[in-house]
């Protein structure tokens, strides 16, 4: 039996929606396609290759996610090649549907488990990646909020006055930057893990951790460089404060589980770049440059990811018939450290076992 988060999950995505799809059409009903357009055809060419660029280096650091979840596990049989082919399509489907932790986890899960990976080793990767993520935006989230505490200011007539103080954004930035300290402090001193109800803080090898706080960062740059890199000068208010808009965007969207974040990826970041209501051409320039990130890190990947499926799917049935008739061919792997931050392995285990049947 199906259980009601299962069913209220998606309602929410689709209420956020709609509701954001409202205010969407709100701020955008006296804009013309057309000017929109001319927008993009108006970003120098040299600039879209830098956005392309940009979205490489972001789809390259998630390759790095799973590799590292590999190393976690003690699995380094399985090939760069394959790895980074699993971790495009797996992000560039979950991007779009939504709900990524399990959308991902199903995807990984028929990939991995051909290589001889178990649920719970699938289950670990997942939750580790997840943590990466998350890792990533704190740390960056953190730093720039400590680095231009005025960055609030932009939402200062949209929430409440204590939430736009920059001394607020101090606090709120020097906190998320001790929890990166203590999780590093924590693995550096293989301290014991934590445990808050259903959150479980698994210090993973300082190892494992360095890498972690190289690839989330990456990331998050190179997804918020696409839309840098799309804006013009007169627009742009330079990188850290795109950065920092970009976090606070991707984030509301991803908590909203709306499929792709769309409508409230792009109306959280309209707001915060805080343009006059008159100002048609700088709002044209800044849908532009999120239409042109939609594309480059949602949609183009959407579909080649669509063709890997496709390919890995034939290629795993022709493996089948081929084992059915000369015997299945065992892969070694070791036993999985069936630990991870942030996500319960165990409860994703038991998830992925119920979905992937």
């Amino acid at each position: 039996m199906k259980k009601i988060s299962e069913f209220i999950w998606p309602l929410i995505g689709l209420a956020a929606v709609v509701v954001s799809g409202y205010f969407l059409y709100q701020e955008l009903k006296t804009t013309s396609l057309s000017a929109i357009w001319a927008a993009v055809l108006a970003i120098p060419p040299h600039r879209i290759l830098l956005a392309a660029l940009s979205t490489l280096v972001a789809y390259a650091a998630l390759a790095w996610y799973d590799r590292i979840a590999l190393l976690h596990l003690g699995v380094r049989h399985i090939s760069l090649v394959f790895v980074s082919l699993c971790s495009f399509t797996t992000y560039a489907l979950s991007h779009n549907i939504g709900a990524s932790v399990f959308s991902g986890a199903l995807v990984r899960y028929r990939a991995y488990t051909a290589k001889g990976l178990t649920a719970a080793q699938v289950a670990v990767l997942v939750a580790l990646c997840s943590f990466t993520f998350f890792l990533g935006t704190v740390l960056l989230g953190g730093f720039t909020l400590v680095y231009d505490p005025h960055l609030l200011a932009r939402l200062q007539d949209k929430l409440p006055a204590i939430l736009t103080n920059p001394g607020t954004a101090v606090v709120v930035g020097i906190g998320m930057l001790t929890f990166v300290a203590l999780y590093v402090a924590g693995s550096l001193l293989h301290l014991p893990p934590i445990n808050l109800r259903k959150f479980k803080l698994e210090y993973p090898r300082p190892g494992i951790m360095l890498r972690q706080l190289a690839a989330a960062p990456l990331e998050l740059l190179g997804a918020a460089g696409i839309i840098y890199f799309a804006l013009p000068d007169t627009v742009n208010p330079s990188f850290i404060p795109v950065l920092a808009i970009f976090l606070a965007s991707f984030s509301v969207a991803l908590a909203s589980h709306a499929p792709g974040g769309l409508g409230v990826f792009e109306i959280v970041f309209l707001t915060a770049m805080n343009i006059a209501e008159t100002d048609e051409t700088r709002k044209n320039a800044v849908i532009a440059a999120l239409l042109v990130f939609r594309v480059f890190y949602f949609w183009i990947p959407a579909l080649i990811s669509v063709i890997v499926v496709i390919a890995f799917e034939r290629s795993r049935l022709a493996a089948a018939i081929g084992s059915a008739a000369h015997g299945p061919k065992a892969t070694a792997v070791p036993e999985p450290p069936v630990v991870a931050p942030g996500l319960d392995a165990h409860e994703l285990e038991r998830e992925l076992k119920e979905k992937a049947i």
